[in-house]
């Protein structure tokens, strides 16, 4: 018998969005990581909130918003906004019911920002990593470091000299200009959509962008992020960056540290070692005498640590893809290392389902 094609509504409906999610979705795993950490983030949440006013949304639903953004390459917060109002997994997700109201977006940024001004990503990072389930996953001895460019969301046009002086801009709002014999520099000219942005060349033959830096150091038994930064685009800043993050190592056991031919510099390996860390750092022997000798490559652990540069690869690979970040967005350094260290922290959420079920 065919059946009738009659759209009725019902009074009440007793269905909630958990009904609707299967008990094997992989959100669901991730979901009570992410729970967990939240949980340990209460008093962090608490401090940069007045304990008195209208209540704004809830520092643990926005932040389930952001890494739905993240796990689906949601391209813009108003399209995210619009995927929480109809899909059910999502409102699932977030901790909203069936019938609760979505927030407006410009509402959503506004707050995204106030737990920039508390390091929340940072936090939520640490947080993650600090789960009774994930501490046994984590080397305490082996890691890795690598820096990556992240394209400012800056034009060319807007890169002008700093006393102003120059050619002055066209009318119209995307008015050309020519470049050509004019002499730029990050000491003589900023961008002024984004002022620390950072004019830079990856290699010879290639052209120079505006760009911000990002950089990981991952732990070397499952490949997990444990610390995130981001800093402005210069020729030593990853070195810098790596040193940073060597300090923050905690314990004082030997450490093992391995990166790419861009820290085989004398400096670098000399402060690695005064910090009690061994740099497996690979030979850069093109044209000069590398800081790496037989005292360091002999050793099977040497190999190893070089052999983990094409999952730090991976793991750039998927953070600046998901997290939208190949041309960032947004600008400024702070806005962007939020980000950057929030979908490091959402890299880590995907992966540990797995590494959980395996240990």
């Amino acid at each position: 018998m065919r059946g009738t094609d009659r759209q009725t509504g019902k009074l009440f409906s007793y269905a909630s969005p958990d009904s609707l999610v299967p008990h094997d979705h992989p959100l669901r795993a991730i979901r009570l990581l992410v729970n967990a950490a939240l949980d340990r983030l209460s008093a962090d949440f608490a401090a940069i909130y007045a304990p008195t006013g209208r209540p704004s949304i809830a520092p643990e639903k926005l932040l389930r918003a952001l890494l739905l953004q993240a796990f689906f390459s949601v391209r813009s917060e108003r399209q995210l906004m619009e995927q929480i109002s109809y899909n059910m997994l999502f409102r699932w997700f977030v901790g909203l019911a069936m019938d609760a109201p979505v927030w407006d977006v410009t509402v959503f940024t506004k707050n995204r920002d106030r737990l920039l001004e508390g390091d929340i990503a940072c936090r939520f990072l640490t947080a993650i990593l600090e789960d009774p389930q994930v501490k046994p996953l984590l080397s305490t001895e082996h890691f890795s470091v690598d820096g990556t460019l992240i394209e400012a969301w800056a034009s060319m046009k807007s890169f002008r000299p700093k006393d102003g002086s120059g050619e002055p801009p066209g009318p119209g709002r995307n008015a050309e200009r020519d470049f050509r014999g004019e002499k730029r520099s990050n000491a003589t000219h900023a961008s002024t959509t984004d002022p620390d942005a950072r004019l830079f060349r990856k290699a010879a033959g290639q052209s120079s962008r505006l760009c911000h830096m990002g950089h990981v150091r991952m732990e070397n038994r499952n490949g997990l992020v444990v610390d995130a930064m981001t800093t402005t685009a210069t020729g030593t800043a990853e070195r810098e960056a790596a040193t940073a993050m060597a300090q923050a190592i905690p314990g004082a056991g030997r450490v093992t540290l391995g990166a790419d031919k861009a820290y085989d510099t004398a400096d670098f390996v000399a402060e690695m070692r005064r910090l009690g860390v061994t740099p497996h750092v690979a030979q850069n022997t093109n044209g000069r005498r590398s800081a790496i000798d037989g005292r360091t490559t002999r050793h099977a652990g040497y190999q190893a640590s070089l052999r983990m540069r094409k999952r730090i690869e991976e793991v750039f690979g998927w953070i600046k893809t998901v997290g939208n970040l190949r041309k960032t967005r947004h600008r400024g350094t702070a806005r962007v290392g939020w980000m950057f260290t929030f979908t490091a922290a959402a890299y880590n959420l995907v992966r540990l389902p797995k590494l959980l079920a395996e240990s």
